[in-house]
């Protein structure tokens, strides 16, 4: 850390943005709230920025998100360093903090983390968001990895592809016999649906495929927020919906539910995304999650 950005009032930004008020940060760091705003403020002064925005709770802003990601860095990396030279606190077991989307997280990737060998310490902190929005945790500093559907890294971070997710259209087969007819680019725009919740935009954009970009899915859908009440809202009728093939293979299996439009499969990429940090935890979990991805997804 260079003497333009102390040590000591990157760590305070991060109290602040991490406790939510200055009061908060104060009583965390056991120092006064006049201290905790004097330091925040000769931040901004040294960089030239507004570094947090004074709501409740606290926000950072742009540039405040870029220091409090490096303040999280830094943690990591003195944790580790302390790990390696066996000084005091090296017992204390190591968070990994991670933003998964739901249906991973339902499907493979606990799988991944159960490949880590007990013994390593490693304390998991998920963080559930969709594919599309993971990235966003990314850059504010929030987690140190993510499965994303971006293929552009974050600054600061490393991408890899882990494979492709394969989604089939299904639904219950007495509600696809009496709603889904033909034309399905038709009926498909009118049945009920269920949705994960309304940033969930995987429905409608199948059926603008369908009908050429008309339409979206129905106004009549449901909103279900969580990967296996999903998949058995759809299984029980309540209307159609995207499930993922490793929760749908075994619905099909036991005739709950029918493929509807067999040729229509949607495949979503999943990346893998990480600060670039030589720490030993987060390679170890980077190796196990690309590993079980390599074996669960397809290519």
């Amino acid at each position: 850390m260079t003497e333009d950005l102390p040590l000591d009032q990157v760590r305070t930004l991060l109290a602040v943005v991490d406790e939510g008020t200055f009061d908060a940060a104060a009583a965390a760091l056991h120092v006064t709230p006049s201290a905790v705003s004097q330091r925040v403020k000769a931040l901004e002064q040294r960089t030239g920025r507004v570094l947090l925005l004074r709501t409740r709770p606290v926000r950072p802003t742009e540039s405040g998100e870029v220091l409090v990601r490096l303040a999280r860095q830094v943690a990591r990396l003195e944790r580790d360093a302390y790990a390696e030279l066996g000084l005091s606190g090296a017992g204390e077991p190591t968070r990994v903090s991670i933003a998964v989307n739901a249906d991973s997280l339902a499907t493979w990737f606990l799988d991944a983390l159960v490949r880590l060998p007990a013994r390593s310490r490693l304390c998991f902190e998920l963080r559930r968001e969709d594919e599309s929005h993971t990235a966003a945790l990314l850059r504010e500093g929030t987690v140190m990895a993510a499965v994303t559907s971006s293929p552009d890294p974050v600054p600061g971070c490393s991408v890899r592809r882990l494979g492709t997710m394969r989604y089939l259209p299904v639904a219950h087969p007495e509600f696809a016999a009496e709603l889904l007819a033909e034309p399905l680019e038709e009926s498909v725009a009118t049945a009920p649906v269920v949705v994960f919740d309304r940033r969930d935009d995987f429905q409608d954009g199948f059926v603008r495929r369908l009908t050429g970009g008309r339409t979206g899915a129905s106004t009549l859908r449901h909103f279900v927020p969580t990967s296996e009440g999903f998949a058995e809202a759809v299984a029980a009728g309540l209307g159609w919906g995207m499930v993922p093939e490793a929760q749908a293979v075994p619905l099909l299996r036991a005739g709950r539910v029918t493929v509807f439009a067999p040729d229509r499969a949607v495949d979503a990429p999943l990346y893998w995304q990480q600060w670039k940090l030589d720490s030993p935890a987060l390679a170890a979990v980077a190796d196990a999650v690309t590993v079980t991805a390599a074996r669960a997804l397809h290519p």
